[in-house]
């Protein structure tokens, strides 16, 4: 791992190169092909679901009323679409047990 605590794209990469014997150049690219097509995907409005890991979810939020923590006025925020990711039973209950 480059840093501790975050792991990365180069990460990603060379465990696939280690761990299934491709070379680092398509170890690279297989990983940014798959992060290419989760990207469509939401870019078009599906949702992915990685069976086992969690599921990244779109969700569209509504117009609605804000407050300026500093002035305490009202703003109003616009729609929009946002991205969350939710982990399976799987995942949450190895991160609780450490690994």
């Amino acid at each position: 791992m480059t840093s501790p605590g975050t792991l990365t794209r180069a990460d990603l990469s060379e465990a696939l190169h280690r761990e299934v014997g491709l070379s680092r150049a398509d170890s690279a690219q297989m990983v940014e092909q798959i992060l290419e097509h989760m990207c469509e995907a939401l870019a078009e409005g599906q949702n992915v679901k990685i069976s086992g890991f969690g599921s990244f979810i779109l969700r569209d939020k509504g117009e609605r009323i804000g407050r300026n923590p500093k002035t305490g006025v009202e703003v109003p925020i616009a729609p929009r679409r946002v991205l969350t990711f939710r982990a399976s039973q799987m995942m949450r209950d190895r991160i609780v047990d450490g690994g």
